[in-house]
């Protein structure tokens, strides 16, 4: 298999702010591997948290992937044993995992979807506001009127004041609110309880993933008197989800930091044996990388799945958008090609 690789830079149409930092545009790695005539495609960002890098990323998918991946694109079990077996490089593995589900979807003539054994119709993705002052964050919020579903960046000084605005510019939307690991425990305890009287979905990451002290501290707290508690940095992979269900009531599950779909609909399975909710979430991607986790959206109980839709403009196109649900296409693999 001939895989050929390249960072692909993002631009985002508005300034991008969570608690971690702010940014305008995001690199991706983008790898295509030729079998037979046939070419597959796959997409990935490095998760900062984890502290890999787009080089090391980018140099194993140059030099590396064509020894891991062997001569069989339908080995992904012995595949993926490879691939895990080198650290470091999650965003590499992801990118190739995708090109390879690509690849035997257009192989085989079907979407990745049907070969999965799964359905095409999605729940509806929620879109991201930003941290910003409360008069940019009630802009935004009007600008994404179409979207049911607004998850909104906390871990600045007015997150209530924001909340209480979105609310009043947005009153039937459902609200899910994401900390990215920003918040003090009593900045939290008085937060919780307000998210919950504002009917407020569910907190995603709270704390620090290492913080589980305060973790159960939360948890602990009567479910009347808080919003269910989800993890996103502190679950990467299958062998961490067992933990978190002693702490929270759900994960969000990326195949960016997985290392690839099939990892990630592991990990749906070991939580749904768990009683944990599934959300399905993304990084800043092109529809490229969206259309990878959306094979697996049918399953979940949260999506947010709109990383492509921050961009100015994808360089691959084939999903489609209708009612705020991102539309899986039913054309072989992933269902998305080079714009």
């Amino acid at each position: 298999m001939r895989v050929r690789a390249q960072v692909a830079r993002l631009t985002l149409a508005d300034a991008f702010t969570i608690a971690r930092g702010s940014s305008t545009h995001e690199d991706v790695l983008q790898v295509e591997l030729e079998h037979d005539g046939i070419v597959g495609y796959g997409e990935a960002a490095p998760a900062t948290f984890l502290r890999e890098t787009m080089a090391d990323s980018l140099a194993f998918a140059e030099s590396d992937a064509s020894a891991a991946l062997g001569d069989d694109p339908f080995a992904l079990e012995e595949i993926g044993r490879r691939l895990a077996g080198t650290a470091g490089v999650t965003a590499a593995r992801a990118a190739l995992d995708g090109a390879l589900h690509d690849w035997i979807g257009k192989r085989c003539g079907q979407p990745t979807w049907r070969l999965l054994g799964l359905s095409r119709l999605t729940p509806p993705t929620s879109y991201t506001i930003g941290i910003d002052t409360v008069e940019g964050t009630v802009d935004r919020v009007r600008r994404a009127a179409g979207y049911h579903f607004l998850k909104v960046k906390l871990g600045g000084r007015d997150d209530l004041a924001r909340l209480e605005a979105i609310r009043a510019a947005a009153p039937r939307a459902r609200l899910r609110a994401d900390a990215n690991q920003g918040l003090t425990m009593p900045d939290a305890l008085e937060l919780v309880q307000a998210l919950a009287a504002m009917d407020v979905e569910l907190l995603e990451q709270p704390f620090h993933s290492d913080d589980l002290d305060a973790w159960h501290r939360l948890a602990e707290l009567p479910r009347h008197r808080r919003v269910p508690l989800i993890v996103d940095e502190g679950c990467r992979d299958l062998a961490s989800v067992a933990e978190v269900a002693g702490y929270a009531d759900g994960i969000n599950v990326k195949v960016d930091k997985a290392g690839g779909i099939r990892e990630a609909l592991r990990m749906v399975h070991a939580a749904r044996a768990l009683g944990l909710r599934v959300m399905l979430g993304c990084m800043v991607s092109s529809e490229l990388g969206i259309a990878q986790a959306a094979q697996l959206a049918s399953l979940a109980d949260h999506v947010d799945l709109d990383g492509h839709l921050l961009l100015t403009e994808s360089p691959f196109v084939g999903l489609g958008l209708d009612d705020g649900r991102v539309i899986l296409s039913d054309q072989p693999g992933l269902g998305v090609r080079p714009r």
